[in-house]
């Protein structure tokens, strides 16, 4: 009996803290659309209005940022092209900037949509499927035009690896 209240409190810590992190989250992501309305004083200078970005938060000494999320948004960049911005912003030159996104940790993602306004967060490294995906809820990415992409991508690979 013992060991099935110790696995219950043990889950409703697990869920407690998932709760949390995801109310912390959007609470998050609520204060920034508030104060993103003007790019620039967002420090989102280079902003296009009008097209979805990516902003990315990074360090040059972040071997996950090279190794697996910068890889991730290469991707996303050859197969969306000039449909989609990625900002990338070195957060230890950029404190004050990393300080109002709120950015505690790197790699972390911020996803835009095309009024800059800040759509989802993700703190740690993340997948292009994943990044392509909430893209999607809301820019006007549809799966016709990523299916072309692949396959002209795959032309493209079979022709360099030739």
């Amino acid at each position: 009996m013992e060991i099935l209240t110790r696995l219950g409190v043990a889950i409703l810590i697990i869920v407690l803290s998932f709760a949390a992190y995801w109310m912390w989250t959007r609470l998050r992501l609520y204060s920034l659309r508030g104060r993103t309305s003007d790019s620039e004083s967002a420090g989102l200078a280079g902003f296009r209005k009008g097209t979805p970005a990516i902003l990315y938060f990074t360090t040059p000494d972040c071997a996950p940022c090279k190794t697996v999320q910068k890889p991730a948004l290469q991707t996303l960049r050859e197969e969306l092209g000039e449909r989609l911005q990625i900002i990338e912003i070195d957060a230890s030159q950029s404190v004050d900037m990393a300080d109002y996104w709120g950015v505690l940790s790197v790699p972390t993602t911020f996803i835009m949509d095309a009024k800059g306004q800040p759509r989802h967060v993700n703190n740690g490294v993340v997948s292009a499927t994943k990044l392509r995906q909430q893209l999607r809820e809301f820019a006007d990415l549809d799966e016709t035009a990523y299916q072309r992409t692949q396959v002209e991508l795959a032309r493209l690979r079979s022709v360099a690896e030739k």
